[in-house]
């Protein structure tokens, strides 16, 4: 079963309003829409499967299985733990559905720590970063709707990108959207007051969620990473153990430049959860597996487009179907 928005998120279930099944139409739209994104990705794995399951299984057939993962973006540390179990289960089991097989190996890679957001915090504290043009904005703005209209949660969103004033503008509309409170501040100002502000607001009035974003920055720039770690302590003067949750937001269309980007965020301000965005058809989509199998983040959400509807929990069963089955 397809995980639904009430999957992803750990609430204590008193304060707040049931939430009904997600409509099922809903639910195989996205899928229907994943699949179609990775039709490239889907061909390019079932033509070297069925040449390599069809034909003796030698070292040639698994040496080009390896390729064709790798050219999928899964990695090589990933891929070689992949193949070499379904190599070893081959041998075991001559009537293996090594396809079958496949698919059930690149699920489990791509399943790694907790895999829901935490909300159980008076209130929960998501801080979201990234690098420029990877739909942060987009990501928090839907992630607050949701939040809002599904689960029927209190949200408020502080705008911490006081550097790009297009971002606020942005993100303040998806707020009027969901119907959160909203903290901004002047161009320029401090990314932590604006934090910091954001934190106090929310304790004043009671809101259930506080997300903060950040600027836009490439992996590389120092100085704006100590920044990011200026802002995370900033949240853990007023909430000691907050920030609950750090989501990274990731552009699926880097490749392995989106694991080196997750490493060195990582290494920043300890995410916990990776936001997979533009997995479109230019996407090969095995940078989730990568992620999860080498820094043993999860993808805890992916992206397929713009609409609302367009961001979704991962699920890794749904996702290895997609990259598989005709």
């Amino acid at each position: 079963m397809t995980r639904e928005w009430r999957d992803l998120f750990i609430t204590d279930g008193a304060a707040h309003p049931s939430v009904g099944p997600e409509p099922e139409e809903r639910r195989r739209g996205f899928l229907g829409r994943l699949r179609e994104n990775l039709r490239a990705s889907r061909e390019a794995l079932g033509a070297e499967l069925q040449s390599t399951f069809s034909g003796p299984l030698d070292n040639e057939a698994w040496e080009r299985l390896e390729e064709t993962l790798i050219y999928a973006d899964v990695g090589a540390p990933t891929t070689a733990r992949i193949v070499e179990t379904l190599e070893t289960d081959a041998a075991d089991s001559p009537e293996l559905d090594l396809g079958e097989r496949l698919r059930e190996l690149l699920a489990e890679g791509a399943r790694t720590g907790e895999d829901r957001i935490d909300l159980r915090h008076d209130p929960a504290v998501i801080l979201v970063v990234g690098v420029n043009g990877t739909g942060k904005t987009t990501s928090i703005g839907k992630i607050a709707w949701h939040l809002t209209n599904e689960l029927g949660l209190s949200v408020l969103i502080g705008a911490g990108d006081t550097f790009r004033a297009a971002a606020v503008e942005q993100l303040e509309e998806w707020s009027k959207r969901a119907g959160t409170d909203f903290v901004r501040a002047e161009p320029g100002s401090d990314p932590g007051a604006v934090a910091f502000d954001a934190i106090a607001a929310a304790k004043a009035r009671g809101h259930d969620v506080v997300i903060i974003d950040t600027a836009g920055r490439l992996h590389t720039q120092d100085h704006l990473m100590e920044e990011l770690r200026k802002v995370r302590r900033v949240i853990q003067k007023q909430i000691p153990d907050a920030p609950h949750e750090t989501l990274l937001t990731i552009d699926a269309t880097t490749g392995q430049n989106g694991l080196r980007q997750a490493m060195l965020f990582t290494e920043a301000v300890e995410v916990s959860g990776i936001v997979l965005t533009k997995l479109d058809g230019t996407a090969k989509g095995g940078i989730a597996l990568a992620i999860a199998g080498e820094l043993g983040v999860p993808v805890k959400l992916i992206g397929i487009g713009e609409a609302l509807e367009d961001l979704r929990p991962f699920d890794p069963d749904d996702f290895a179907r997609a990259l598989l089955e005709a």
